[in-house]
């Protein structure tokens, strides 16, 4: 099931939220500055512990004082141009976050909008492939629901146009 949220996913009170890390893993703007703030120091003091994350993976960790029980931390791929891999590795930030939840027996994951911010990647071709993604996944676990969080209404309109394109019968918006 997909739902689609215009707000702060710090409030998702679900299994994980996902967070759209540096490769560092220690905090920076945007969702992940965010992410941190809300989690506490413990979070930032259990990211030191990983060794970073190279771009298009993805970690987790205890979610500490977020309403979510954990955070997948995932690098998207910074925009340039679009010939150097972007929407493969874009789409593996969502791929490898699902199935490390999948992995952990999580069942409820939110997303933020990976890449779009300081990272460049253009809005309408990273939903299309965060939503092409998403579903190819549900196909084999359509037990699990995935909550896609926009917070500003550029990128909510954005989602809610591409989902209504193709409704999926088991999403709610």
């Amino acid at each position: 099931m997909i739902k689609l949220t215009q707000g702060n996913i710090v409030d998702f009170a679900g299994d994980a939220i996902v967070n759209a890390a540096n490769k560092s893993l220690l905090g920076g703007g945007g969702v992940d500055g965010a992410i941190h703030r809300a989690a506490g120091p413990e979070l930032l003091a259990e990211c030191r512990t990983l060794g970073g994350c190279p771009t298009g993976q993805a970690r987790l960790t205890r979610g500490y004082q977020l309403p979510a029980r954990y955070v997948i931390h995932t690098v998207g791929p910074v925009w340039k141009g679009g010939n150097h891999g972007e929407k493969e590795l874009l789409s593996s930030c969502y791929r490898e976050s699902l199935q490390l939840a999948d992995r952990q027996g999580l069942r409820s994951i939110a997303f933020p909008n990976i890449s779009t911010g300081v990272y460049g990647f253009p809005k309408e071709p990273a939903a299309r492939i965060a939503i092409q993604t998403v579903r190819e996944f549900l196909e084999a676990r359509p037990e699990m629901e995935v909550s896609f969080f926009c917070f500003d209404a550029e990128n909510y309109a954005i989602y809610q146009s591409l989902l209504k394109e193709q409704p999926d019968p088991a999403s709610k918006q």
